[in-house]
């Protein structure tokens, strides 16, 4: 039984209500400490039952609590007059202390993995906007390599230039500094605002004000002493002179090839930058007596072209007279080494929209393909004389016009059916004499003889955006196709290409593929040769023969002897062609007709060394300098002495080799 039911059963036994003095229970509180509460509660239980069993005597004390007691557990958690309970308070302390040490420790575990991802992973953004905060970096551009002519002249070099630029970072005032600056290099309102948004955008750090300057125009401009504004010497491309210039080609601001031999050898010119790295204040200003880091650059490897200076020189010089003098659109030369290949100028003369002709511009005898004309008739001519099926002498019945498949086909002058010789029809260049001899070809004899003179395909030479012609397959040609090509009409060729072919025939029938570049210098100066001209056989060498000599009748005797040149023999072919005209025809809307004359030849005719070839593209079309023999002869005639003389190519006599009498054709 409980204490509890003790109490009751006791105190039902004393009902009859009598009070016992003195009495007094136990006090259930204790301020000692937390630890006494359950004892008092016991205490009064005891007190409370020992007074019962004494009868309710007054006065009487109650008696202590017997020794055998049990003190009982204490209860789950309560609070006693608004107190937690000591055990539960302690409770809560050991809970909120091990949450505060497992968020501290969260939070060292967190700070310690961001220290370890900075150090490491996210260590190189830091440590760059740590560096660029402090100092400022300026690039050394690389000299580009040298452009050598064979004689190792100068013809295209890097030259010291000045570029100014702006680091936003340190502008102070960016409208007006963009202003002042505008002021001074003659902007536009457009340009003046294109120069503040690129100086406000977020994050910038450096803007061109201008490049390739000379150090006096810089000067003017850093001299003011803008903050934020700077400049550095960097090299800018120069070609000597503009002396092929058109071959040559460009470079960008940033010493990159754009076009010509600068974009096609681009990766062996171009060098490694260096840099320098210096100290700056907060203002961007480099700090006196701080070390630079300076990166040496590394120059590019040089380069010997196969042309020589003087003679493409004088090649330039003698085109460009000639082409003002016709009034015509433009004009090309090429003058190549007969055994191997090997260009020795190459001049393109093209007139601009401001009417002026300059040289200057890009190498139309690579990437333009026109109808040869007359200067075809080589190349029919070869095949016949090659396949037997004709000689010099072999006759020939030409009327003066002839209708083929309802076009009506006229030779350059009139005249009425009459006899003619191979001789005379390459001579006087008969389209219908041609035509009529080339029947005894097939079209695909003629086809495969044009491909392996080159046409229909690059030279070899790689030249950026080279065209490989015109040429299409003998089972397409419809119409007078079959016909004309035998006199240079429905085919298109460059002018390199023709002259290539043109050197096969005097170089004993064998092709040689044109070339450029003759040599490579690297970085310790080691000369590399390049590799020799790839070469075929288009023709026997009896049959060249047969064909120097029916070209050496041309000069002497037909259209082109206003090529003759004392003290020197040579042989070529004319050619006069039709452009064809946006409306699909050769006339134009008015009926009239635009020309391509050219002359394409070779000496000494005995011994060939030097091939050339002169076109005007539009000479004066009411003129009688609209022709091969008229517009283009004079100017092959005018380059051979300059090319003797440069090359020790002797006189082959004091004549011009033909016999007297000879009179100029066209």
């Amino acid at each position: 039984m409980t204490d509890r039911a003790e109490i009751k059963r006791h105190s039902r036994s004393h009902s009859n209500g009598s009070k016992v003095e003195g009495a007094r229970p136990s006090s259930s509180r204790s301020t000692s400490s937390r630890g006494t509460a359950t004892a008092s509660r016991t205490s009064e239980k005891t007190s409370s039952r020992t007074t019962s069993h004494s009868g309710g005597t007054k006065g009487r004390r109650p008696a202590p609590p017997k020794k055998h007691a049990i003190l009982r557990p204490t209860p789950p958690a309560r609070r006693i007059e608004g107190k937690l309970d000591s055990t539960v308070v302690d409770r809560q302390m050991r809970v909120r202390l091990a949450m505060t040490m497992g968020i501290i420790c969260a939070l060292l575990v967190g700070l310690l993995g961001r220290v370890v991802y900075i150090q490491t992973i996210d260590r190189s953004q830091y440590l760059s906007a740590s560096i660029d905060q402090r100092t400022r970096q300026n690039i050394l551009r690389a000299s580009r390599g040298v452009i050598f002519d064979r004689a190792g002249n100068e013809l295209a070099m890097s030259v010291p230039s000045t570029t100014v630029y702006a680091d936003p970072r340190g502008v102070t005032d960016i409208p007006g500094t963009a202003h002042t600056i505008a002021e001074l290099l003659h902007y536009t309102p457009e340009q003046e605002t294109a120069l503040v948004t690129k100086m406000s955008a977020p994050g910038s750090k450096f803007v061109y004000i201008a490049r390739e300057m000379t150090a006096t125009e810089a000067k003017a401009i850093t001299d003011l002493g803008m903050p934020g504004i700077s400049s550095y010497t960097e090299p800018a491309r120069e070609v000597e002179g503009n002396v092929a210039s058109s071959v040559i080609g460009k470079t960008d601001p940033d010493g990159t090839g754009t076009s010509g031999l600068e974009l096609q050898y681009n990766k062996g010119l171009t060098g490694v930058d260096g840099k320098i790295i210096r100290q700056v204040d907060k203002n961007g200003r480099s700090i006196a007596g701080t070390n630079n880091a300076v990166q040496q650059s590394i120059p590019g490897d040089d380069m010997v072209l196969t042309i020589d200076k003087t003679i493409q020189y004088q090649t330039d010089n003698a085109l460009l007279e000639r082409v003002n003098q016709l009034g015509a659109k433009g004009g090309t030369a090429i003058v190549l080494n007969t055994k191997t290949g090997e260009i020795l100028a190459i001049s393109n003369v093209r007139r601009g929209a401001d009417g002026q002709a300059t040289t200057n511009t890009g190498n139309f005898a690579a990437v333009e393909a026109y109808e040869p004309g007359s200067v075809a008739k080589v190349f029919s001519i070869s095949a016949l004389v090659n396949e037997g099926k004709a000689t010099p002498d072999s006759v020939y019945s030409v009327p003066g016009a002839k209708m083929v498949d309802k076009f009506l086909i006229r030779d350059a002058w009139p005249h009425g059916t009459i006899n003619m010789n191979l001789r005379t029809i390459v001579s006087e260049s008969s389209n219908i004499g041609t035509m009529i001899a080339s029947e005894a070809l097939t079209s695909q004899q003629m086809h495969d003889y044009l491909s392996k003179f080159g046409f229909g395909q690059q030279t070899g030479l790689q030249y950026p955006s080279e065209s490989k012609g015109i040429l299409r397959a003998a089972n397409k040609w419809r119409g007078t196709e079959a016909y004309t090509v035998s006199y240079g009409y429905g085919y298109a060729a460059t002018p390199l290409q023709i002259v290539s072919a043109v050197n096969a025939v005097a170089n004993k029938g064998v092709y040689v593929a044109p070339k450029l570049v003759k040599s490579t210098i690297d970085k310790q100066g080691k000369v590399v040769d390049t590799a020799p001209s790839a070469t075929h056989q288009v023709i026997s060498p009896d049959a060249s023969a047969t064909m120097v000599d029916l070209l050496r009748g041309v000069v002497c005797a037909g259209t082109g002897t206003l090529a003759q040149t004392k003290g020197m023999e040579i042989a070529g072919k004319t050619g006069t062609g039709y452009k064809v005209q946006a409306n699909g025809t050769y006339s134009t809307d008015s009926g009239g007709r635009k020309y391509f004359a050219s002359f394409t030849g070779f000496f000494p005719a005995s011994d060939p060394q030097i091939t050339m070839l002169v076109s005007v593209d539009e000479p004066n079309a009411n003129s009688r300098d609209r022709f091969g023999g008229t517009a283009a002869a004079p100017v092959f005639s005018r380059l051979v002495p300059v090319i003797m003389s440069q090359m020790g190519i002797q006189p082959t006599g004091t004549g011009t080799g033909c016999a007297a009498g000879a009179t100029a054709g066209h």
